[in-house]
């Protein structure tokens, strides 16, 4: 089977990487040629290009672009294809994806890889990325079982945990546990930046240690891929902060009426169905 794949960048490269690995041929496309160029000396493609031509032979295509070029690209990509040939992406919104792409394109799957790492590039590129890690497909009414079924087994090879749900589900969960966070975060370092005493905001910084780290870690990533999320997903992101700030505001009561009672139960919940959201992933 020849796989093509648009954007070859964290994880483009690396779906190359582990799909050449398994005996896909492997077509990658990208919009600088020195990225085609290191792409075929490290291995990760059998060939790559900067033109969109190269995936005429594709029997799957995997679009690794940011969420605003992705309608853009199958648009570019339609020319070139197969009638036969499938389309996904890897994009972390899939409502509005995929009700604009199966309009043009309507043997498109909309997907979504929950992994990646605080790199991004070609030379970030690593085999066994998707091992353990979630890896949703949102099928809708007209998605044929063949389309599910094949792209299906390209994500079990990948040995990743593999998920189907509706486009509107995920982008309901990974609103609570992807695109809240990140705006929990950027939150968190804004308020520490709010501190006027500047001996206070330095010893601050230097004080910072593994829970500061661990909390504020999404909210200093890329800036442009926050703006994205938010912009796609604007509905439920706005949804699930509404509710973060309810929740925020019993807190902020309970303490200041030194409800500690309460505090200590709200703490216990919390405690207790944070390993629901953790089971069999690294922690």
């Amino acid at each position: 089977m020849n796989i093509g794949i648009i954007g070859l960048g964290l994880i483009g490269g690396s779906l190359a990487l582990d799909l050449r690995s398994l005996g896909y041929q492997v077509l990658g496309v990208s919009r600088r040629e020195q990225t085609c160029q290191t792409a075929i000396e490290r291995g990760i493609v059998d060939a790559a290009s900067v033109n969109l031509s190269l995936l005429a032979a594709a029997d799957v295509v995997f679009i690794c672009t940011p969420l605003d070029l992705i309608i853009p690209t199958i648009e570019q990509l339609i020319p070139h294809l197969s009638p036969s040939t499938i389309v996904t992406d890897v994009g972390s919104v899939k409502s509005p994806i995929v009700t604009d792409a199966v309009k043009i394109w309507p043997n498109f799957i909309g997907g979504h890889p929950m992994a990646g790492t605080a790199e991004s590039g070609i030379d970030a590129a690593q085999s066994n990325l998707f091992v353990g890690k979630p890896y949703v497909l949102t099928p809708v009414e007209n998605t044929t079982p063949e389309t599910v079924k094949i792209v299906g087994e390209i994500v079990r090879s990948l040995q990743a945990k593999f998920y189907l749900c509706r486009p509107e589900e995920h982008d309901k969960a990974v609103a609570w546990i992807s695109h809240l966070p990140v705006i929990i975060s950027a939150s968190l370092i804004s308020a520490c930046l709010s501190e006027s005493d500047l001996n206070v905001l330095q010893l601050a910084q230097n004080l910072a240690s593994s829970g500061f780290r661990d909390t504020s870690r999404v909210g200093g990533g890329n800036p442009e891929l926050g703006v994205l999320m938010s912009t796609y997903n604007q509905e439920q992101l706005l949804r699930s902060l509404f509710s973060y700030r309810q929740t925020l505001d019993r807190l902020i009561t309970q303490i200041q009426q030194g409800d500690w009672a309460a505090l200590a139960d709200t703490l216990q919940r919390t405690q207790q169905a944070r390993p629901e959201f953790l089971a069999s992933k690294d922690l």
